[in-house]
């Protein structure tokens, strides 16, 4: 039964690459799960599914974060017809902040490395900003979405300033680990994915060259019409007017998230809650663009109606995030991550514990969409592991940490993926594999790196 639970996350990979359809996969996946759960009665596991779906809105967060990714939608449908998101592109044009890729380019990667807070404010707010840009330029938006899911993720995991750094010091903390931000801190400079990462997302952007699939796609790519998930263009929705029409609403977004989070962690905007606080401030945010679009002249009595327009131009992306958080909680129950992480455990070589805990985080973040359940199976299991075997604590939860990362990066369930691809109107399954190669070479890099640490630790 144990060798079982990694079973439905392969088929959803398997069926994924094959198909290039995540809703068969992930439905497929959940009923193997359930079914599996319910004893091999594929019946009882149908009804299972249909209950753990349901079952999903129990947890506010996940209904939050469900919201937040349809009104993002009518947020970007207020500002595309208020004409304020061509005049946002027209003003950066014509200053020469993103008159090139290269700058564009840059301007994508520079703002999701100041929007470090919360991943998925800076995940949509350089998607948002990027986009028109990149069209623009006849930039292709796999690349986009490269950019800003290799920026925002690690360095979200790499600041620690920020939802992430207070969750896995608690992790420590309740596992005897003293200090805990202390150690945390320590774990910067031996984060090796996150570092590597970063460094290969500048690289790409300064020498204008990619590789792989996304060279591939590079080479036949014009600016669609329609986007892959229904919006159209950006900069062919409406004529310039006024550049505050977006510039406003994005930094009502950005600060207030910031701001949210200060609130909700009670001063501490380390144990603030970001799935509040991206809701708040998207609902802000849509609030300022649909007075905007007002003001615009340009609604004609269609404001509500553009708002529903937008939210079910994102239906699909959102039903693929509904999907996912429905079969990481089957994979919980079914114990799909406990397995991976016990695997790591007979480890009979302790200078390779590092680069093992990364692996065994790769894997098991890959394989069930989530990075913070990752750690919280695999912290504390790292702790004693370092422990016992005279690693340095602050590598040993780097690894884990760097890892988990990594095998967001790779998986096609990964909510941080799914949301990169809305956030730049990308394809998702043209962006995990035009992804997949650079994330598959820092990860390489990061494994010798770590094997070096633990030889010479």
């Amino acid at each position: 039964m144990e060798w079982l639970t990694i079973l439905p996350p392969v088929a959803a990979l398997a069926v994924a690459v094959w198909t290039r359809n995540v809703y068969w996969a992930l439905g497929l996946a959940i009923i193997l799960s359930e079914t599996l759960i319910a004893s091999y009665n594929p019946g009882l596991g149908v009804l299972a599914g249909i209950d753990r779906a349901v079952g999903v809105f129990g947890s506010t967060g996940n209904t939050r974060i469900l919201l937040f990714c349809l009104i993002i939608g009518a947020l970007i449908a207020y500002m595309q017809r208020s004409g304020g998101i061509s005049a946002m592109v027209e003003k950066l044009h014509s200053s020469g902040l993103a008159s090139t890729p290269r700058r564009a380019g840059l301007v994508s990667a520079i703002s999701g490395v100041l929007i470090f807070v919360e991943t998925n404010v800076s995940l949509l707010a350089s998607g948002v900003l990027g986009r028109p840009l990149f069209d623009r330029l006849k930039v292709s938006r796999a690349r986009l979405a490269y950019i800003i899911d290799s920026t925002c993720s690690p360095i979200s995991v790499l600041i620690l300033l920020n939802g992430w750094g207070a969750y896995i010091a608690t992790l420590m903390a309740n596992n005897g680990v003293e200090n805990e931000f202390g150690v945390l801190f320590q774990t910067i400079m031996l984060n090796f994915y996150p570092l590597l990462t970063i460094a290969g997302v500048f690289a790409t952007v300064l020498i204008g060259r990619t590789f792989g699939p996304m060279a591939r796609v590079e080479a036949n790519w014009s600016p669609p019409s329609e986007a892959a998930d229904g919006v159209p263009a950006d900069d062919q929705v409406e004529a310039p007017s006024k550049a505050i029409y977006m510039g406003i609403p994005l930094l009502i977004l950005i600060g207030g998230a910031l701001g949210f989070m200060v609130w909700t962690g009670e001063g501490d905007i380390r144990r603030g809650s970001g799935s509040t606080s991206i809701l708040y401030a998207v609902i802000l945010a849509t609030a300022v663009a649909f007075i905007f679009l007002l003001l615009s002249r340009r609604a004609k009595g269609e404001a509500v109606n553009i708002g529903f327009k937008g939210m079910g131009d994102l239906l699909p992306a959102v039903t693929v995030i509904f999907l996912a958080l429905v079969l990481g909680d089957s994979l919980k129950a079914l114990g799909t991550g406990e397995f991976i992480a016990a695997m790591a455990a007979d480890i009979p070589v302790p200078f390779a514990i590092p680069a093992i805990l990364f692996v065994a985080a790769g894997i098991t973040s890959f394989t069930t969409g989530t990075s913070w359940g990752t750690y919280g199976i695999l912290v504390p299991i790292a702790i004693p592991l370092a422990v016992g075997a005279g690693i340095p604590l602050p590598l040993a939860v780097a690894a884990v940490m760097g890892g988990g990362v990594f095998g967001d990066h790779c998986s096609p369930i990964s909510d941080t993926t799914i949301i990169a691809s809305l956030a730049s109107g990308c394809d998702h399954m043209e962006h995990v594999r035009t992804q997949l190669p650079y994330a598959l070479v820092a990860g390489l890099g990061a494994i010798a790196l770590y094997l070096a640490a633990g030889l010479f630790s």
